[in-house]
């Protein structure tokens, strides 16, 4: 069986009965506008599209290899919302700054944005993570004060590790 499958396999069956029974031992909490989902029956009704849906998984190595991957997520990780670079000018009104535009595909697409101060701070201010959370959260083998000595005896994973877990 193709290993793109085995994973759409995995995501379709087993990936909402394991939220679920994680929600019926507890596990899971909710807040705000998903607080209704702590009752097993809105929850049930909530995973069930989940359940239906034909996901399409399309897996494959990354080109340059998994340390190409850790390279590329790690630019972004750490890093604030914008770099002193792309600030061109800054006064007690407004800031200007660069910017790409995405929607253009080819020459042009550098441009200078304006914004009151106010404004600016503002949507600084959204990638300012609240008290508690974190970007990154270390799970499993990297969790908590014994990851060098859980790192140390972990296996060497194989060619189909990440299938394991489905």
């Amino acid at each position: 069986m193709p290993a793109d499958h085995k994973v759409r396999q995995g995501v379709h069956g087993g990936m909402p009965s394991r939220l679920l029974a994680l929600h019926r031992a507890g596990e899971l909490d909710f807040y705000g506008d998903l607080e209704r989902l702590a009752q097993t029956g809105a929850f049930t009704a909530w995973l069930a599209p989940f359940r239906k849906s034909e996901w399409v998984v399309f897996a494959k190595p990354p080109f340059g290899g998994p340390e190409a991957v850790l390279a590329y997520l790690s630019r972004y990780t750490h890093r604030v919302a914008i770099s002193n670079h792309r600030l061109i000018s800054a006064d007690a009104e407004t800031v200007a700054f660069r910017w790409k535009d995405y929607r253009i595909k080819s020459g042009g697409r550098q441009k200078v944005m304006r914004l009151a101060m106010t404004e600016f701070i503002r949507r600084f201010l959204m990638h300012v993570l609240p008290d508690g959370f974190h970007r990154i959260r270390h799970y499993g083998l990297l969790a908590g004060a014994t990851r060098k000595a859980t790192i140390a005896r972990a296996p060497t994973p194989g060619k189909s590790s990440f299938l394991a877990l489905f």
